[in-house]
């Protein structure tokens, strides 16, 4: 019965992870620990993809086994939403409401990666 309603929220966090790459206000490392751990619980098959990818693979293992993130995961996700994020902010839009919004997800994201344990091995 879980898996009819977890592998669709992993394909959801999954996505929302994808769109945070392309969208530098939105953090997509929150997205792709929460899609890995939908699927651990639905889809082997998928789980499995997530735990093999180059990309994701590496944060994916730290986090299940000792859940934390390397200093460099940490350090990636923060300069590329924020560096990308307050560069749109700044030139990209011209609606007040809008840069809030951005400043606010932005925070958010920093917070949440902040508040996350740092791993004490490094890859």
């Amino acid at each position: 019965m879980k898996s009819k309603f977890y592998k669709p929220l992993g394909l959801l966090f999954l996505g929302l992870a994808a769109l945070g790459v392309l969208l530098p206000v939105l953090p997509s490392t929150p997205f792709v620990l929460l899609a890995a751990w939908f699927f651990a619980r639905s889809s082997e098959k998928w789980h499995r993809r997530l735990l093999d990818s180059e990309l994701f693979g590496p944060m994916l293992r730290h986090w299940e086994t000792e859940r934390c993130l390397t200093r460099r995961t940490k350090i990636t996700a923060l300069t590329a939403m924020l560096g990308a994020g307050t560069i749109t902010v700044l030139f990209g839009v011209d609606d007040m409401r809008l840069k809030i919004a951005a400043a606010v997800f932005m925070t958010i994201g920093a917070v949440t990666i902040l508040s996350l344990k740092t791993c004490r091995c490094e890859d």
